[in-house]
């Protein structure tokens, strides 16, 4: 756990002198006429306690952190700042909720917001002024954060990527000269892979983040959580040619993905144990920074792609949506709103994305065209995730019942259970359906 406050964080060496390397952002685009500024009237002697997740590349925290400390400097509000792993986050937010104390602001993942909407403060104000000034949120955020199509429930922050992240020289050797497009094709690839001694693999252990393949695949063949009507469907023969491509895939993965949580593949391809898995942006960011010549050598071979397309002919993107979410029991509904429009500014926000070398997809449009999805082409696949993201509870609308369910990972459990035989597709989409019922019947 870290905490800051301005004597602590000035106290800070590494803070201050990545203030001093980061710098404020380029001006990328000029603000439209209409997007004027927000009336906030943060409290007399305010402060304020933040909970995050834990971050994944160091670059991420220390330009979040250089961003708090600009903003005590600028308006002498004490910022405390919490870090907890993703799923140590979501059970402290979901007490704080409950009891209504804690932190002002939780910055979490998915639609666990959708959990306890009404212990959420209204940033209707808050989101409309950022829409209008950095060119529009894209829909995954509405579907995330607006879930009556009218009120914001929270501050989108961005994605973390779930793309393919492969050993290029590795596939070349196994026959492949570029990425499958298709998923027969990425199927022969893992084949090959393990053939030459160099197999891949995906997490399929309760993974927050890197599990999320397994939405991809069921997606992928036709198959879904529930309708448009939010009826429970995902015992389907869709989903059963999912999971009976999924008992072919599974044997050419390493061992030990079963227990697989979010570190674990980072681990792995890093240490050379495979050459291709499903990750952000982070196992590239931490070869190309260590000082490490191996890992160094690692990241020039590294390349990203995007998923492959399956049967039904379109993209299946599933990617980890980072929400910021101010408490209704909060003291400073006035400062917690100014810290994250604050946060969210062009000075701010551009600087953090280039910080954290794009571990994060921006969810305003304007964003796009920040430098860091260009400077380095192996970034680009990565700045797109927010835009082309299928929220978990596809194709129904998200509330309480998609958040329970993703929470509970009631795909992924049936994704493993099927794959690795300890039951049989039907035996695991039956299972699924049942659970995932019961969020949807209450």
């Amino acid at each position: 756990m870290s905490e800051f406050n301005r004597r602590r964080f000035l106290e800070s060496s590494a803070g201050v002198a990545a203030a001093a390397t980061l710098g404020a952002g380029t001006a990328l685009w000029s603000p439209p006429a209409q997007a004027q500024a927000l009336a906030l009237k943060p409290e007399k002697g305010a402060k304020l306690r933040v909970l995050r997740w834990s971050q994944f590349v160091q670059g991420d925290i220390d330009a979040y952190m250089v961003n708090v400390k600009k903003f005590i400097e600028k308006t002498g509000i004490e910022v405390r700042v919490d870090k907890e792993g993703w799923e140590d986050v979501r059970p402290k937010a979901a007490v704080a909720a409950n009891t209504g104390a804690g932190p002002d602001i939780i910055l979490s993942t998915n639609d666990d917001a959708n959990l306890y909407p009404e212990k959420l403060l209204d940033v209707t104000d808050l989101c409309e002024y950022l829409g209008k000034k950095y060119g529009g949120w894209y829909p995954a955020c509405n579907a995330f954060l607006r879930p009556d199509g009218h009120h914001w429930i929270g501050v989108p922050l961005g994605a973390a990527g779930s793309m393919m992240v492969y050993r290029e020289s590795m596939l070349k050797a196994a026959g492949f000269d570029s990425f499958p497009k298709d998923t027969d094709a990425f199927l022969k690839m893992y084949r090959a892979l393990k053939d030459k001694g160099t197999p891949g693999g995906m997490a399929l252990g309760n993974a927050t983040g890197d599990a999320l393949w397994c939405n991809w695949l069921m997606w992928a063949f036709g198959g879904k959580l529930v309708d448009t009507n939010n009826k429970v469907v995902i015992d389907s023969p869709e989903t059963l040619k999912a999971l009976e491509y999924g008992k072919e895939l599974y044997p050419t993965f390493i061992s030990g993905t079963l227990s697989w949580l979010d570190p674990s593949n980072n681990k792995a391809f890093l240490d050379g144990q495979i050459s291709v898995t499903d990750n952000g942006i982070s196992i590239y960011y931490v070869a190309r920074t260590s000082s490490d010549p191996k890992l160094k050598e690692i990241a020039l071979d590294i390349q990203h792609a995007s998923f492959p397309v399956g049967p039904i002919g379109v993209p299946t993107e599933s990617h980890l949506f980072f929400n910021q979410m101010i408490m209704k029991y909060t003291k400073y509904p006035q400062a917690a709103k100014e810290f994250l429009r604050f946060m969210m500014e062009q000075d701010q926000f551009d600087p953090w994305l280039t910080g954290s070398g794009g571990y994060v997809a921006p969810p305003l449009a304007a964003y796009a065209k920040s430098a860091i999805w260009t400077s380095d082409p192996k970034n680009t696949p990565y700045r797109d995730a927010v835009k082309n993201l299928r929220p978990a509870g596809y194709a129904g609308k998200l509330g309480y019942a998609s958040a329970g369910a993703a929470a509970d990972f009631i795909v992924v459990n049936m994704v493993a259970e099927a794959v690795s035989g300890s039951k049989t597709p039907k035996e695991a989409m039956e299972r699924a359906q049942k659970r995932a019922e019961r969020y949807y019947m209450v």
